[in-house]
């Protein structure tokens, strides 16, 4: 066996996501000897009632069909351009007709004009994650990205895949990030030498502090990035998923500064998981040297043609097909394909805040948690000293209770468990998007698993002793 000798690589903790997977069989088998239902409030997965793709492959035939039709072949011999260009090589852009669907369907719902080629095709949010560490990675400087306390695990992920990159978290309240936190931790890492390309943030049902930014604070934490000539790179991949009245919903802050904003979309939400179709888009323009400056989706495509120099022209025909109405027309708006999902969203949500609110409302003392305004998650919090919420406490509510649920801890950055090594151990992440079942049992299942938590919760936090 050879001996690769890797001396600046180093291990990277696994996420706490992955170590529950993994431990997950070995719990549920100690659940089922005990006569136990699982109870799934842990994964945050697109529902299958919502991602049932039959109709959505028959609309794409009447699609494409109706593109086959304009170009009129008459020689049944000769394959159709647009499926040839479906399964041929594309260049890192993907089809235009695609970036033009999306920018004029997409930019309608953001309130702005968006232009098609700033828009770069991504593997999901998370390429476009990817895409903007390693942007900046390639210069060789010591980098600070910026990031709320706690943040995305994908993103931690990934940033801490660089040697010469160093998070700085911010601190967040019930209405998002804090401006003066934000400021202080970008001049606390350009007083080490750092350069600091943007914050990261999710404002939109945040993943998985469970709430979304209000609309004074996008402002405010513009203003600050702004002002300090910092990105903000915005993921929204639950801008869709939200439970807020039309015109009770914060703008994006793409719609706000889109010179200021890297905007990271994915159709995982909104349409279905497995084709990774995402676009990063934004208007900012890079320095790059004294006297030239350049858009930075200008720099994000070279950077991206050396990851994916071809994209999936399937896939994103595919997506375009979605951008249009069951009478082939292209949509205005992607909210009533939203409503489709908002249905089943919207109904688990209030399941899980309706039960938690009759179990456990009358001990304010003992438990508090969040109310989403968009996305799959509500962040639990056991208050007092009694519950820690580390490993042992996850496999002990599905062993004896079959609850699966994630804790919150170790979704905080390094450095605010240096501030504080408790940060995040009175915490866990419930999610209502994801069960087993479908219709009334999927509603039965969520009630269930709501009505599982609460007793363990009751129990572990010794109501039974206090009343």
């Amino acid at each position: 066996m050879a001996n690769l000798e890797a001396p600046q690589v180093s291990l990277q903790p696994v996420s706490v996501t992955r170590k529950m997977a993994a431990s997950l069989p070995g719990l549920r088998d100690l659940a089922a000897a005990k006569g136990l239902k699982i109870h799934h409030l842990g994964a945050g997965y697109p529902h299958p009632e919502v991602t049932d793709p039959r109709g959505f492959l028959l609309q794409q035939q009447a699609y494409f069909a109706k593109l086959e039709q304009a170009e009129g072949l008459n020689d049944q011999s000769l394959v159709p351009e647009h499926l040839r260009e479906s399964f041929s090589y594309t260049d890192t852009m993907g089809p235009i007709a695609t970036r033009e669907a999306f920018a004029s369907v997409y930019g309608h719902d953001l309130g702005i004009a968006l232009d098609p080629a700033a828009l770069l095709p991504t593997v999901g949010a998370s390429g476009g994650i990817s895409l903007m560490c390693s942007l900046f990675e390639r210069a060789g400087v010591p980098l600070a990205y910026i990031t709320d306390a706690p943040t995305y695990a994908g993103f931690v992920a990934r940033a801490s895949l660089s040697s010469q990159a160093k998070i700085f978290s911010v601190e967040m309240d019930t209405e998002g990030a804090s401006p003066e936190r934000l400021r202080a931790q970008i001049h606390a890492a350009r007083a080490q030498g750092r350069f600091v390309p943007f914050y990261y943030t999710v404002p939109d049902g945040h993943n998985p502090a469970g709430f979304s930014f209000s609309q004074a604070r996008r402002e405010a934490l513009l203003a600050v990035c702004q002002e300090e000539g910092v990105l903000i790179v915005e993921d929204a991949p639950y801008l869709y998923i939200s439970y807020a009245a039309a015109q009770q919903r914060p703008q994006a802050f793409v719609a706000l500064a889109p010179e200021q904003t890297v905007h990271l979309f994915t159709g995982s939400k909104i349409g279905f998981p497995g084709p990774r179709v995402g676009f990063l888009y934004s208007q900012a323009m890079v320095k790059i040297s004294e006297d030239q400056e350049t858009p930075l989706t200008t720099l994000a495509l070279t950077e991206s043609s050396a990851d994916i120099l071809f994209q999936n022209p399937g896939a994103l025909r595919g997506f375009e097909a979605l951008l249009h109405d069951s009478d082939l027309q292209l949509r205005k708006s992607l909210w009533p394909v939203a409503e489709d999902k908002l249905a089943v969203y919207r109904e688990n949500r209030q399941i899980l805040l309706d039960g938690l609110q009759a179990e456990l409302g009358a001990y304010p003392e003992l438990f508090r948690w969040t109310t989403p305004e968009a996305g799959f998650f509500s962040v639990f919090t056991f208050l007092g000293q009694r519950v820690r919420t580390d490993d042992a406490f996850i496999a002990k509510l599905v062993s004896q209770y079959g609850v699966v649920v994630i804790p919150m801890y170790d979704f905080y950055p390094d450095d605010a468990r240096q501030r504080n090594p408790d940060i995040g151990f009175d915490e866990l992440r419930l999610s209502f998007c994801f069960t087993e079942s479908q219709g009334e049992n999927r509603r039965r299942d969520m009630r269930e698993a709501v009505a599982a938590f609460c007793l363990a919760a009751k129990q572990e936090a010794g109501v039974a002793e206090i009343r």
